[in-house]
């Protein structure tokens, strides 16, 4: 054994013995035919695109609430204020994208100028000016702004219903404040949903490009240098970057900003369905033939999906020819389409697939705070969803999360009694016997009961 051992060490100092004097031009030979070709680089395609990528700097002041101290309640009295609030100034940053030159038109996130007073964009060659801001949709997430300048580039937009998981995405940002940052990967899948975010409409194109504060409202392209996504959101903590990134899809974003620039506000798309997701349960209970698409449970009287002759229990697996993967995916994409657009569904009814023409009606959308509605909800906001009555925002430590109830959660009924709008919601709370309520709460696949006094 021994003697194997030695002959394999005098091997291994042999060939490193060799190695050591061969001359260094014959043993990097690759590094010779590499300097008589083109290395690939992204860098010709770069000088093109980030251009039409800007820095978005705001100020402002907003609301900030404060729950009062218990040990100084008592200053207030019985019927004092729970909370304090006060308007505080604030700066943010963010980034944009040019999509018209002509026009002076950039596309970012709502979030990077909500409550903004002032908003600044700065060019890649350094110029700077004031933006004014056309219009925003705080549930997508998209505001478009306006600046007066000459020599603009614009971003061309791509056909995000086109992509495909696997395709090379780049992010062109100023994460950090860090101007004309660049990151590469892929696209790591499509249509995503359910990040929590309240009210939002949710389709996400999900990138393993980095992505960090600062690069939202940035741009994500293609290898050609398209638009692809507005980049929005990270699953992360401390908002740093994990490969886990989320931008909204350029198709969504140009329906919205259509609707901001003909109507100056988003006026969405009602389609007049209440449904779930396809999952392997249903697909097994009622013997589908697909696992992807939007379950119709119910078609709202008088709706759209109503005169088109959808009918409960249909699936919807298309809009427009294209593919869609659940119903939080039809419901984003129906209500950015907007009010007045004909589609054509791709429905599988008794087995076999139809096309279904549809007209989309203007969704009505009432948001109220609960405090109206009745004492322990107060901290809660809702809304009158395609969805239902949602819970689409809860203060922390407030009467309504006390009581249990969360952001995202659907009021469904009252006492056993159905509701469906906030008439309904208001006219059985004024109803209840005794000044007790039984919630019923649809959270996420369950269904519980929550009691308020």
């Amino acid at each position: 054994m021994n003697k194997k051992l030695s002959l394999l060490s005098a091997a291994v100092f042999a060939a490193f013995t060799l190695t050591a004097v061969t001359p260094a031009n014959a043993a990097l030979p690759f590094l010779n035919r590499a300097n008589q070709q083109e290395m690939p680089t992204l860098a010709p395609m770069l000088e093109q695109a980030t251009p039409a990528v800007v820095y978005i700097s705001v100020a402002g002041s907003r609301e900030v609430r404060q729950r009062v101290p218990d040990a100084f309640r008592h200053f207030f009295g019985p019927r004092g204020p729970g909370e304090l609030r006060e308007e505080r100034p604030f700066r943010g940053l963010g980034s944009g994208v040019i999509i018209d030159a002509a026009k002076g038109y950039i596309v970012t996130n709502n979030h990077v100028v909500q409550d903004a007073s002032e908003i600044q964009v700065r060019l890649k060659d350094g110029r700077t000016f004031s933006a004014k801001k056309l219009g925003a949709d705080p549930e997508s997430d998209i505001a478009l702004l306006q600046i007066e300048a000459k020599d603009l580039v614009q971003l061309p937009l791509a056909d995000s219903d086109q992509l495909r998981v696997g395709d090379f995405a780049i992010a062109i940002g100023n994460p950090f404040g860090l101007e004309q940052t660049v990151t590469s990967g892929i696209i790591s899948s499509l249509s995503r949903s359910g990040l929590n975010r309240g009210d939002a409409f949710e389709d996400f194109i999900q990138t393993d490009a980095a992505i960090n504060s600062g690069n939202s409202g940035g741009a994500l392209v293609n290898l050609r240098g398209e638009l692809i996504g507005i980049n929005t959101a990270i699953l992360g903590p401390n908002g740093g970057n994990i490969g886990i990134g989320f931008a909204i899809p350029s198709n969504m974003m140009k329906n919205l900003v259509d609707q901001i620039l003909e109507f100056g506000e988003v006026r969405r798309g009602s389609l007049g369905v209440r449904g779930s997701n396809v999952t392997a349960e249903l697909t097994k209970a009622l013997n589908l033939n697909v696992n992807r698409g939007a379950f119709v449970g119910e078609v709202l009287p008088d709706s759209a999906a109503a005169k088109a002759g959808l009918q409960s229990g249909d699936v919807i697996v298309s809009i427009n020819s294209n593919r869609i993967q659940s119903f939080d995916e039809l419901r984003a994409k129906i209500a950015t389409l907007g009010a007045g657009r004909e589609v054509t569904l791709g429905v599988l009814r008794d087995g076999r697939e139809r096309n279904i023409k549809v007209t989309l009606q203007e969704a009505a959308s009432t948001t109220v705070e609960a405090t109206e509605l009745h004492p322990m909800l107060r901290g809660a906001t809702l809304s009158n969803t395609e969805r239902g009555i949602e819970i689409t925002a809860i203060e922390a430590n407030s009467a309504a999360a006390q009581v249990g109830l969360r952001q995202g959660d659907l009021i469904v009924g009252v006492n056993r009694q159905r509701v469906s709008n906030m008439n309904e919601l208001r006219r059985l709370l004024e109803q209840r016997d005794g000044g007790v309520a039984a919630l019923n709460i649809q959270r996420g696949d369950s269904l519980l009961y929550i009691l308020i006094r």
